[in-house]
């Protein structure tokens, strides 16, 4: 064949050089439309330069394996990234699809469920628990909105010492929302119901069990029809009391062994200072605590959260009734302000979380740590254990510092 075209004629030539000349023209248009198609990468913003090496000196100072971080701004620019490790015992790098536990944002879905039910008549924010939970002490005197903005007084299970031994010497133990309400029920209330502020998860496990007789399903199904499924959250998910596991790619969950988790599980670590948490049972947090989201599901619900997007704009105003803690830092139904930014923090054995949005200036701030205490601890001005730093809440600090200056 090759010794046929060496010998054709010059027609022949010249008709091979021009299909080989349309066949480069045709070449090159491909090339170029490609090339016009091809994603140009994304500078990150200016802020970045100085922002990275403060976050990373910041994990290192706290022995945080992984973090991840999504930042927005409309003038200054986005900027979503992941640092650090996904597990110890391989280095994988952590990445920003991870699924993470969010410890107490799972309140903000608690109370949004809560507030529809109140939008459809179900409910009255102001009306007595004993309406609905006839068992609780003093229940007559204490209100839906008082376990809502955590002003019940009602003693947090949380904080009973038999309760903790029992977690640490059964991390896969199986509790049920009764179990919890009975350990707080045990102990007298801080306080005149309406009376002052006391963070209370024994508030969120009345309200899930409220919200399942009121809307005649579990939980988990509410918060899918009700909030996930409208906002297309595809990878939140309220997990049975049951499970301990953690839908992949999720990374492990680290504890401080300063802090008390530490001795459930075998120790794994960075010069001996983290254990790996990760299969501890959550079913303690339930619809304070127990939820499970990625950074993707939390940046629109972040959003939705802070604008009032699943609720009326009277029931959002509702929401966003202030109770004032500190300067900078107010108190809504199931929802932080700190500094403009509304949101929730969540903390659970192994993950720690920070989630903010500011409506007016469309600005956001998450922070997902697979580190629930840092290492570096002080002793408790009241005698009580360690006070470990929360790695997410800091991470979130430095970001508002250096990107918005709060």
């Amino acid at each position: 064949m090759s010794g046929r075209i060496v010998r054709s004629s010059a027609v022949a030539r010249s008709r091979l050089w021009l299909v080989l000349l349309l066949f480069l023209a045709l070449s090159a248009c491909t090339a170029r439309a490609q090339s016009a198609a091809a994603p140009t990468p994304t500078a990150e913003p200016a802020y970045v330069a100085a922002l990275r090496p403060k976050l990373a000196a910041l994990m290192q100072k706290e022995n945080v394996p992984g973090a991840i971080f999504s930042v927005q701004d409309p003038g200054k620019g986005n900027w979503t990234a992941a640092m650090g490790t996904a597990d110890l015992a391989t280095n994988a790098p952590i990445s920003m699809n991870e699924h993470m536990r969010v410890g107490s944002i799972t309140k903000t879905f608690t109370a949004t469920v809560i507030l529809q039910l109140a939008e459809e008549g179900k409910l009255h924010l102001d009306d007595p628990v004993a309406k609905y939970q006839p068992d609780v002490p003093n229940g007559a005197h204490i209100t839906i909105r008082q376990l809502l903005n955590m002003t019940s007084r009602l003693y947090n299970y949380s904080e009973d010492a038999g309760f903790g031994e029992t977690l640490l010497a059964q991390p896969a133990k199986v509790w049920q929302p009764h179990e919890l309400l009975a350990i707080a029920f045990k102990h007298p209330p801080y306080f005149t119901p309406g009376v002052g502020f006391h963070y209370s998860n024994t508030n969120y496990i009345l309200l899930g069990l409220i919200a399942e007789q009121l809307g005649g399903v579990p939980l988990a199904e509410q918060f899918q029809t009700r909030i996930f499924t409208p906002l297309g959250m595809r990878s939140t998910s309220l997990p049975p009391l049951t499970s301990a596991a953690i839908p992949n790619p999720h990374p492990q969950g680290y504890a401080s062994k300063a802090s008390e988790e530490c001795p459930v599980a075998k120790a794994l670590a960075q010069a001996n200072l983290l254990c790996n948490v990760t299969t501890m049972n959550p079913s303690w947090a339930w619809a304070a605590g127990s939820a499970i989201s990625t950074l993707a599901d939390l940046r629109t619900w972040a959003k939705a959260l802070a604008t009032g997007t699943l609720l009326s704009a009277a029931m959002q105003q509702e929401r966003l009734t202030w109770l004032h803690l500190a300067p900078g830092l107010q108190y809504g139904l199931g929802i932080f302000d700190i500094d403009g930014f509304l949101g929730h923090n969540g903390s659970l054995p192994g993950f720690q979380s920070f989630m903010g949005y500011r409506p007016a200036q469309r600005q956001m701030v998450i922070v997902l740590t697979n580190l629930d205490q840092g290492t570096n601890c002080a002793a408790s001005a009241n005698g009580g254990g360690p006070v470990c730093p929360s790695p997410a809440d800091d991470l979130s600090k430095v970001i508002m510092q250096n990107v918005f200056g709060r």
